[in-house]
């Protein structure tokens, strides 16, 4: 699960970069139908463990990490801010608990289109690395992958599965088509 996990938490931390709020990158990624957004579960991981799982995938494939390391993940780990195991990392947490989850609903508050488009600039490179397992046999075909991506990390199963959601988004108007439409409200959302 690492191998589309990091991908897809490693985006929504260039999104951190960028200057939007962690609130507003898992409020689109919650209401596209996730569990929790990719930053509240890097904090339940521990950001120490991100970035290690991230270290080794970027080893395996031949990437150099110094390159690739978010700022804000970086950062965050250097001041021992590991999550909810430490009390701070993208939240601060308190006996377990987010304390600021109230203020995560008024984050959420962008347009529909806007939060469209940042949910799909968040997993399409989760969906690029299931379509990579897929094609190089690590993962036999596409429902595979899907069911273990749903089961494994909670992807929005009423979706039927990353790969299954994104060949029923970009039949008839093509992938470029969609992604197009998609990149003007992203940018939109981090003026």
């Amino acid at each position: 699960m690492n191998a589309v996990l990091a991908p897809y938490m490693l985006a929504a931390m260039r999104q951190v970069d960028a200057g939007l709020s962690a609130a507003s990158i898992d409020a689109a990624m919650t209401r596209f139908g996730m569990p929790m957004g990719p930053l509240e579960l890097a904090d339940t991981v521990g950001l120490d463990i991100a970035l290690a799982a991230g270290s080794a995938i970027a080893q395996v494939s031949g990437e150099d990490l110094s390159f690739t390391v978010p700022l804000c993940l970086k950062s965050r780990v250097d001041a021992k801010q590991l999550g909810k195991k430490t009390g701070q990392g993208f939240y601060l947490w308190k006996d377990g608990k987010r304390e600021d989850a109230n203020d995560s609903k008024a984050a959420g508050a962008g347009t529909s289109g806007s939060q469209e488009a940042l949910a799909l600039t968040l997993i399409e490179p989760l969906i690029a690395a299931a379509q990579e397992l897929v094609r190089q046999g690590v993962v036999e075909d596409a429902d595979l992958a899907d069911a273990g991506i749903i089961f494994g990390t909670g992807f929005a199963p009423f979706r039927g599965g990353p790969l299954h959601w994104w060949s029923s988004q970009s039949s008839g108007q093509g992938k470029a088509a969609a992604k197009t439409e998609a990149a003007a409200p992203a940018q939109a959302v981090s003026s």
